[in-house]
């Protein structure tokens, strides 16, 4: 790959560290067409070489995998954290022939009849269960690539895969552009009453960045965008209700109109996936999506349904005494509280019930804190030392942090970058977690000790102001909790194979097991009183206070869980029974989806399935379920500590090396439901998610 005038290409270098702080726009066409060169040699000598053994099959096939998903997910990673023109075009030239090739490589009969012919020997019994699980979900993966599928038919599928790739790279670039579009500039101090010192600095921030160099928190002018920390505290705090209003309305008809429409692609989408379905053999997309998954699209209406039926009745009572308390406070609109008026109120009889404001908990949530107790916690549950090692690793922006993770032996295991704050004009929004390389014994480093794996976790919360630590919301350090317990399973893995160690392989309606799990510490009073001091004065979080945290984990959990039910119902419809071009359009789907599983009526113009980014861009289409489900197990899983005794750490860490042992350890080596059951003693219960919320039991 060193010819052709490519050999410093940072894309193209043998590195233990990806080198981010190289990798620009110019690189990608080039890199892109060298690695493919590259791989496709090395494809058609696996082809003309191989045999149904694991050293002349799958390790091989693991090499080629491997280096296309690092460097492809290098690019990709880049372009979330600091997108640029220039990157997006670049990407855009080279997809087609990255999805070709992915194409090309899964749809291989040489390679499948090999694994189909391993599956049929007399060593087949000697296998491994990782080693037995790749095999299957190498067959099974080729099969929904389209690998029996007649020439003539072929073509189509690998069309319809191609025209995917881009409408949902294009969805995507049309969502972060309509949200970076909005801006409004507020220079009247009254339109801004209610909002708290940091979301003030933080509309001050955007100003100064947006031209207004004398802009102050005190004196604005300030300007609000539909970025999350800015948009949730006008939603949460504006006392100016049209101003409110406006902010939500443009927040949930983001990319529904001009040059940022996303609704022609969605009907494209959902038309595409519905013919790959077909062609597949299936009778819609929904029943592709499950071909990898644990659930069965009849299991996930099953629990969606009874999610439904446990939150109603608490939802219309969190309706009642929302209006209620507003009409206490001498509100107008009492008895007909708007979208735009749902979550201010919420927090104005949150701060009433339990004496406690977001503004309030600010300042004992600095992030150095949180971070130091996070790393405390992962010490006690699974015996790991984390330790900075800044420097060590090239990073994209200077206020990317790099971790060792170790052994308590001090041997190394794994490392991860960690990404903090917001940067509107260039990071997308949300959380997340990927995967930078994988844990792997055929690509040891050094031959002898497997390589080890490395992730990036990305949040979006508000940044340092003037001479401030960044101060959380508790939402954002749930959210960092959660994007941990992702990489813990990534990094914590003790598969070798792979293709099935860490995240890889994993059913996707399992994937959110460790990261709500990890969600439930926030709440454990040793947890959280170990992050939650005073960022001037060092003292702890009130004891009453916590105590108020604690009681407000159930408020409005009715609500909040058809929310959720919400989005994955109106995923599962329109993934199942939707006819794109039909009696109904999209939108008619979305509102009657709303009106079965919310108490509020739909706000008639709501167009938020044109940024609904998780199943038009994101992996979970027919699978937003997937929250829920993995959080019916996190549940279970955590009560497993409450069984053993929260105050007992003797107990506590024998359940955690337990939890270390066999959900972070196994990666997809094992099916999901036996590294529960293998963990928890029994199949999974519904009974510890609802506890949890408050919310009434079902009958099974």
């Amino acid at each position: 790959m060193a010819n052709n005038g490519v050999e410093s290409n940072p894309l193209l270098q043998d590195f233990e560290f990806p080198p981010y702080d190289a990798v620009k726009a110019k690189h990608v066409h080039p890199g892109i067409h060298a690695l493919l060169k590259k791989l496709y040699s090395d494809l058609e000598e696996l082809e003309r070489t191989v045999e149904p053994s694991w050293p002349k099959l799958v390790e091989p096939l693991e090499k080629i995998v491997d280096r296309l998903e690092v460097v492809w997910g290098m690019i990709n990673h880049i372009r979330a954290v600091k997108d640029t023109v220039d990157l997006r075009a670049a990407t855009g030239k080279v997809l087609s022939e990255m999805v070709k090739f992915q194409l090309r490589l899964g749809q291989s009969k040489p390679i499948y009849n090999a694994f189909k012919a391993l599956q049929e020997l007399p060593d087949w019994k000697m296998l491994s269960d990782a080693q037995k699980r790749i095999v299957e979900k190498q067959v099974k993966e080729a099969d929904l690539k389209g690998i029996a599928l007649e020439d003539g038919k072929r073509e189509e599928f690998n069309k319809i895969e191609q025209e995917l790739g881009k409408l949902s790279k294009q969805f995507d670039e049309n969502v972060f552009d309509a949200t970076k579009k909005f801006e409004k500039l507020i220079t009247d101090k009254k339109d801004i009453e209610g909002l708290p010192a940091t979301a003030l600095g933080l509309a001050a921030q955007t100003a100064v960045l947006k031209g207004h160099e004398n802009a102050t928190p005190e004196d604005g002018p300030w300007v609000i965008t539909l970025d999350a920390p800015s948009f949730t505290s006008i939603m949460q705090h504006a006392r100016n209700r049209a101003l409110r209003e406006e902010i939500y309305r443009a927040h949930v008809t983001r990319a529904s109109s001009g040059d940022t429409n996303n609704t022609l692609i969605i009907d494209q989408i959902l038309k595409l996936r519905m013919e790959k379905a077909k062609i597949l053999g299936y009778n819609n997309y929904s029943e592709v999506s499950m071909a990898m998954k644990m659930a069965t699209v009849d299991k996930a209406e099953e629990l969606l349904e009874k999610l439904r039926s446990a939150s109603w009745d608490a939802a219309v009572q969190d309706m009642e005494d929302l209006k209620r308390f507003a009409k206490s406070q001498g509100a107008k609109e009492y008895d007909d509280l708007r979208h735009w008026d749902i979550n201010f109120w919420s927090e104005r009889l949150r701060e009433s019930k339990y004496d406690i404001s977001e503004e309030e908990l600010h300042p004992y949530f600095s992030l150095p804190n949180v971070m130091e107790g996070l790393f405390n916690l992962a010490r006690t549950l699974f015996e790991i030392e984390i330790e900075a090692a800044d420097g060590l690793a090239p990073v994209w922006n200077n206020d990317v942090r790099f971790y060792r993770v170790k052994e308590s032996s001090g041997n190394p295991v794994a490392y991860f970058y960690f990404d903090p704050y917001s940067r509107p004009s260039e990071k997308g929004g949300g959380a997340w977690m990927d995967e930078v390389v994988g844990r792997s014994r055929v690509l040891s480093r050094d031959g002898a000790s497997a390589r080890l794996p490395i992730t990036n976790i990305v949040c979006n919360q508000t940044p340092p102001v003037g001479n401030k630590p960044s101060l959380m919301t508790f939402r954002e350090v749930e959210t960092v909790f959660h994007e941990f317990g992702h990489a813990l399973q990534h990094m914590l893995t003790k598969q070798d194979e792979g293709l099935v160690a860490g995240l890889r392989g994993i059913e996707k309606d399992a994937r959110e097991l460790a990261s709500q799990f990890m969600e439930n510490w926030c709440y454990h009073r040793e947890t959280l009183m170990g992050i939650a001091k005073h960022y001037e004065t060092g003292e702890s979080l009130p004891g009453a206070v916590y105590r108020k945290l604690l009681a407000a984990k159930t408020f409005r959990a009715g609500s909040l869980v058809l929310r959720q039910v919400t989005f994955a119902s109106v995923d599962l419809q329109l993934h199942t029974n939707y006819v794109p071009g039909g009696s109904e359009s999209l939108f008619d789907v979305y509102q009657r989806v709303w009106e079965k599983t919310q108490v509020i009526r739909p706000l008639p113009e709501d167009r938020f399935l044109c940024s609904f980014g998780h199943i038009f861009s994101g992996g979970h289409a027919a699978g937003y379920y997937s929250y829920k489900w993995s959080e019916v197990l996190a549940a279970d899983a955590f009560s497993a500590f409450e069984d053993a005794g929260l105050d007992d750490s003797k107990a506590v860490k024998e359940t955690g090396q337990r939890f270390r042992d066999t959900i972070l350890a196994l990666g997809g080596g094992k099916a999901p439901l036996q590294v529960f059951t293998e963990f928890r003693g029994r199949e999974p219960s519904l009974s510890a998610f609802l506890r949890h919320r408050g919310l009434s039991p079902v009958a099974a």
